[in-house]
């Protein structure tokens, strides 16, 4: 079920009422807790299998694996046998990591070995549908049975709390990629409704449907355009079409999140942040603190620091400590941007797009200088300085450069795409620009927007207006979603 789809807007409210219904219903606690709990769950099978209802039987399968193991690794973790612990959480990884890669690497890397060494493997091939969100609820899986092992959290035995926590339906398909930690708590705990939060999801709903309907969608028809003719076209149409991607994935994706931390807001849950104003980050590491929040930090606690993250552990018999420690870096930081990459997708484009970023943050976390800007750019100010103005420039160039990368079916056609950048033609002004004045209207009002309100939690809170004025804008927003809605598109991370 989309969330701009006309099904969810009859689905979204149906379930707020029933769940709150629930939730006053004069009944002890910890049966109504149960009752909404059990409600959520079948709310989110509902969400998730109007797509597909044999999907419902592989979430199910991953939810109970994975809380199978958290119970067993709690009851190994309490005997004085701490590699049984360490061996179910093993087992968990493995089992999952399986059904992950059946479905979706299967195919890509029997058709790979194929080719590389000239062998027929077409009747191998499985050619299964991808389910929706596999990625996404698999690491949140994952992140349980990890931090169970490393007693950050204690196992339950609540199934069905458990099993909520896993499918919860606003998250579930795109994100944000949830810790057990930060989640299950609220769905092993008492909810309250609260009318401020309930507002101020609402808002946040709206925000991230304007991303999606009227800036995303309205980018993809463009960008969908000249991608099917890219060797025919001007170097300016093409850098105009992916810098108009740029901005479709972003709207695409972050309006995703913004719609879904809304409607978790709804039912009392606080969701993590996914994207905090990327496109204003001064260097690419600034970015990726602000892009995908929710996968980066993933990566960075149960893959870059096991793996000794910036600090490694030099041996006693190593003899250049500093050489040692630089190669642990560069290893550590390619091995999370190509996981980065191939999480996407089994395509090389991913590949080389994760390599790319890699090549790109490389030399400032060698130098130390990843973590130069941790705070807002213009920090108390209306506008960048000249300098922060040219640095956001120059990222924003580059991460254009990598989103050329990530779109291309293949690595042939991203090169061919970068290289008829080129052309004598990259200056000239895109024929058919004059048609595309309302949506790049629409990216600088979205720019403006998130820039004003970069400090707080989201953009469109609306906390330093009179309320009088907030009716207005929200009404403005409904009637430019009414009138300029593009043409509806899938969310682009539905197919990782």
């Amino acid at each position: 079920m989309l969330f701009n789809s006309i099904e969810f807007a009859f689905f979204l409210p149906l379930v707020f009422l029933i769940y709150w219904a629930i939730g006053y219903a004069k009944i002890n606690d910890t049966l109504k807790l149960r009752l909404q709990n059990a409600f959520v769950l079948i709310a989110s099978y509902v969400f998730y299998g109007w797509w597909d209802w044999r999907f419902l039987i592989l979430i199910a399968f991953t939810s109970f694996c994975s809380w199978g193991s958290g119970l067993l690794i709690g009851k190994s973790t309490s005997s004085v046998d701490n590699k049984r612990a360490k061996a179910w959480m093993i087992a968990n990884i493995v089992i999952n990591l399986t059904v992950l890669g059946i479905f979706k690497y299967y195919d890509f890397f029997v058709s790979e070995f194929g080719q590389l060494f000239g062998i027929y493997t077409n009747s191998l091939l499985l050619r299964i549908i991808l389910p929706v969100g596999i990625s996404f609820y698999t690491f949140q899986a994952l992140s349980y049975s990890i931090d169970v092992y490393r007693g950050k959290i204690e196992p339950t035995k609540d199934i069905i709390a458990f099993f909520a926590f896993i499918s919860f339906f606003p998250q579930l398909v795109a994100g944000p990629i949830e810790r057990a930690t930060n989640l299950l708590p609220q769905f092993l705990n008492k909810r309250t409704f609260s009318y401020d939060q309930a507002t101020d999801g609402m808002r946040q709903i709206l925000w991230g449907l304007f991303k999606k309907i009227v800036v995303a969608d309205n980018c993809a028809s463009y960008v969908d355009q000249v991608w099917a003719t890219y060797d025919t076209q001007t170097g300016s149409t093409l850098l105009l079409a992916a810098i108009l991607f740029t901005f479709q994935i972003y709207g695409d994706f972050s309006g995703y999140s913004d719609i879904a931390i809304g409607t978790a807001k709804l039912f009392g849950i606080k969701l993590m942040r996914n994207f905090n104003n990327p496109y204003f980050s001064r260097d690419i590491a600034e970015f990726w603190r602000r892009w995908h929040i929710s996968l980066t930090t993933w990566f960075r606690d149960y893959v870059y620091i096991p793996l000794g993250g910036s600090r490694p552990e030099i041996p006693a018999h190593i003899k250049n400590p500093d050489r040692y420690k630089k190669w642990i870096i560069v290893r550590n930081t390619f091995v999370i941007f190509l996981l980065s990459g191939f999480w996407h997708g089994a395509n090389w484009t991913f590949i080389v797009w994760g390599t790319y970023h890699a090549l790109l943050f490389l030399p400032l976390i060698l130098l130390g200088k990843n973590r130069k800007y941790t705070n807002q750019v213009a920090e108390g100010r209306l506008f960048p300085t000249w300098k922060e103005a040219i640095q956001i420039l120059f990222t924003f160039a580059l991460v254009v450069l990598g989103w050329i990368i990530f779109r291309a079916e293949t690595i042939t056609q991203a090169m061919e795409y970068v290289c008829r950048l080129g052309n004598t033609s990259l200056f000239t002004i895109p024929m058919i620009i004059g048609g595309l004045k309302r949506t790049l209207f629409f990216i600088v009002v979205m720019l403006i927007v998130e820039w004003i309100d970069r400090s707080k939690e989201h953009p469109f809170s609306l906390s330093h207006i009179p309320q009088w004025a907030r009716f207005v804008v929200i009404y403005i927003l409904i009637l430019c979603m009414l009138e300029f809605a593009g043409n509806s598109q899938s969310f682009i991370y539905f197919q990782f």
